[in-house]
């Protein structure tokens, strides 16, 4: 099988997280700078095979778009023009920042560790990932 990658979009940093070939497990994989992403997922896939993307979909707490979806939607077009072939799946992340910062928290890190904004980044897109996997199971 091939992985699955997902986004935690950000105009600063995009989290990123894969799964396992077998799509058992979601593990973060590293923080870009947004005009870095593309290039840097070319490189991946020279290493690793990738079936599906998963975007984290920002959405305010009534459901509605909130202002960043038009940078993820900016994203998600590159992804299509560079990637046509690969499928893209839609989360919703409200909250998966809250989280990650509560993971971070009872990890036991330094304070110093824990203010670290691409480990939530990062973080994030394992939540989406894991929730993705989750929903997503047959």
């Amino acid at each position: 099988m091939a992985r699955i990658l997902a986004f935690d979009y950000g105009t600063k940093r995009i989290g990123i997280a894969v799964t396992d070939p077998l799509q058992i497990i979601a593990t973060g994989l590293d923080t870009v700078h947004p005009k870095d992403a593309i290039e840097y997922i070319k490189k991946y896939l020279l290493a690793e095979e990738v079936e599906a993307f998963v975007l984290g979909d920002p959405k305010q707490m009534d459901g509605s778009d909130s202002d960043s979806k038009q940078h993820v939607k900016g994203f998600s077009t590159s992804l299509k023009k560079a990637f046509p072939n690969i499928p893209q799946h839609w989360v919703d992340e409200r909250f998966t920042s809250k989280m990650a910062q509560q993971a971070i928290m009872q990890s036991g890190l330094k304070k110093m560790d824990r203010q670290n904004k691409d480990r939530v980044d990062t973080i994030a897109a394992t939540i989406i990932l894991q929730y993705f996997m989750e929903t997503n199971r047959l």
